[in-house]
């Protein structure tokens, strides 16, 4: 026995999978995996996609998402293995001893009851506070996480509030009960990098004064290391690497585990316009149906052939709401867009099939921009059958030689989005967009919710395509290391205007305006301290103002 809240002995964690034409099989997904986590302490679980990250920390509850089950090891809190304990003791542990935090706050509440009510369920449930002293917790809570109104907050539904304010409105349902564990599960990744600047501070802070101990899961290690005490890196199931953040960072003992340190070493130096523009957005104004504001304001930024406009933002700035205009998707209610030297219809049913064919999009999740029960070869070969008119072997090559465009075998062919992984699924969805020999190719969010890794391999294939194939990018992210890597141009827009546009080194070299001062100060460091360097600098310049 040790003294550890908990203690993670021998993990071991499977699932069962169904090869088509072939009987199940039962495979395993964590190998015998053993780390503690004192009181107090926050430990990061740190790895791809697929490196087990989630399924570990889902284990602390004795819970095995999707069909996946513990099937060897023990997990020890407070003294006690919560695998021999049954489903009463799961219940009794789950929601007052640990509690959860969702990387994904919006499908997590209920949208139809008020936020109060779901902050204050479990510890109403478990006992651990009456209805009036819970209500008065959560209101601490929510004035401690830095949330607007905090004696009125809880009287909002879900939808009422952002998504950056959502998220801490769920830590502060993981907190209510006064647990002495909470598993965070990606809190961040979904936000832009000022709202999870905000969301990081309030974490910390609340993890520091409540004492709970935390097991923070990302695959961002710039963000667990403003959190966490200590890292393990995870692959495959497996533990690669578990010691100090200081060690991790600074002195990583592992191949791997110096990847994930050194990981977008993309150097991309911008090239010099050309005359002419392939795509240029004139003084573009634009609101959705039924509303009296808006959503964009005058916009104009124009790009030119073999470059990338890398668009950036805040969410809610208007940057997908720009590349909706663009695809007639939104017809604009002022201003005109020029897509190479033609005037494009505003709509989308007004544009001709080679407007269509020359200008494509790759969406932020390739999972949901796939048909599932369409293989690979079906996928991409459908816009050669649209605009082409390919068929049989004719089709079946063409749709080769994108695979291997994509740096994928022929063997994907004839499978289906099930059996890939998520930058597998990407690369797809890239290929699809390629087979119609766009001029333009509008990516929005494509590598936001892809490991470091990934999309950095992601990126180097955009790169590489656009070189080969002098296609241009029109790049929507709030990642500003990934504008860095790619940008030739950049326009960061605020509320739904245009604040700061030209080429790559005006745009981030200074004076800076104070939004995009702010955007690039909130880019988290691979340094200790660095946030709460950044808190107190931005508290020195409140105290000036």
């Amino acid at each position: 026995m040790t003294n550890a809240l908990l203690d993670v002995r021998n993990l071991k964690i499977g699932a069962t999978a169904y090869p088509p034409g072939e009987p199940p099989q039962e495979i395993e997904i964590v190998h015998g995996v053993s780390f503690t986590l004192e009181k107090g302490k926050v430990l990061g679980l740190i790895g791809e996609s697929g490196a087990g990250k989630s399924t570990i920390g889902l284990a602390a509850l004795g819970y095995g998402r999707g069909g996946v089950e513990i099937t060897g090891g023990e997990v020890w809190i407070n003294g006690r293995d919560i695998l021999k304990g049954g489903m009463r003791g799961l219940r009794a542990l789950r929601g007052a001893e640990v509690t959860y935090v969702a990387q994904s706050a919006a499908a997590a509440f209920n949208p139809a009851k008020k936020l109060m009510e779901q902050v204050t369920e479990a510890a109403i449930l478990h006992k651990k506070f009456s209805k009036a002293e819970a209500e008065a917790r959560a209101v601490e809570l929510f004035r401690k996480l830095g949330l607007p109104n905090p004696e009125t907050f809880g009287d909002r539904y879900p939808h009422q509030v952002s998504g950056g304010q959502l998220q801490r409105a769920m830590t502060a349902l993981a907190l209510c009960p006064e647990p002495d564990l909470v598993v965070f599960d990606e809190p961040t990744t979904a936000l832009d990098v000022t709202t999870q600047i905000d969301v990081l501070a309030a974490i910390k802070e609340a993890i520091h004064d409540t004492g709970v101990a935390a097991l923070y899961i990302t695959h961002d290690l710039a963000v667990v290391a403003q959190v966490a005490d200590d890292i393990m890196v995870l692959r495959y199931g497996d533990k690669v690497e578990y010691g100090a953040t200081d060690q991790i960072i600074n002195a990583p003992q592992e191949e791997y585990t110096r990847e994930l340190v050194t990981v977008r070493s993309i150097r991309h130096e911008e090239k010099a316009p050309t005359p002419d523009a392939v795509l240029k957005v004139d003084r573009v104004t634009a609101r959705y149906a039924g509303t009296a504001f808006n959503v964009l304001k005058d916009i104009s930024v124009e790009l030119h052939p073999g470059q990338t406009l890398a668009v950036v933002g805040e969410s809610g700035s208007g940057k997908s709401t720009l590349a909706r205009a663009i695809t007639g998707l939104l017809p604009p209610g002022e201003g005109s867009i020029t897509f190479d030297g033609r005037r494009l219809s505003p709509t989308l049913s007004g544009r001709s099939r080679e407007d269509l064919r020359e200008l494509q999009m790759i969406y932020q999740m390739a999972d949901v921009a796939m048909n599932p029960r369409q293989t690979v070869g079906t996928i991409i070969g459908r816009p050669l059958e649209f605009y082409f008119g390919m068929r049989g072997a004719e089709k079946r090559q063409r749709v080769k030689e994108l695979l291997e465009e994509i740096e994928m075998s022929d063997g994907f062919i004839d499978r289906y989005p099930a059996e890939l992984s998520g930058g597998q699924k990407q690369r797809v969805c890239i290929a699809r967009a390629l087979a119609a020999k766009p001029k333009l190719i509008i990516c929005d969010e494509v590598t936001s919710a892809l490991d470091p890794l990934v999309a950095d391999g992601i990126l180097r294939l955009l790169l590489n395509l656009q070189k080969r194939e002098g296609v241009a990018y029109l790049f929507i992210t709030h990642d500003l290391a990934t504008v860095r890597a790619i940008a030739d141009s950049i326009a960061v827009m605020y509320r739904g205007e245009v604040v700061r546009y030209g080429s790559k080194t005006e745009v981030l070299s200074p004076p800076f305006d104070d939004y995009t001062d702010l955007l690039l100060s909130s880019v988290p460091e691979m340094k200790l301290g660095w946030l709460e360097e950044v808190i107190a600098h931005r508290k020195m310049e409140s105290a000036g103002n």
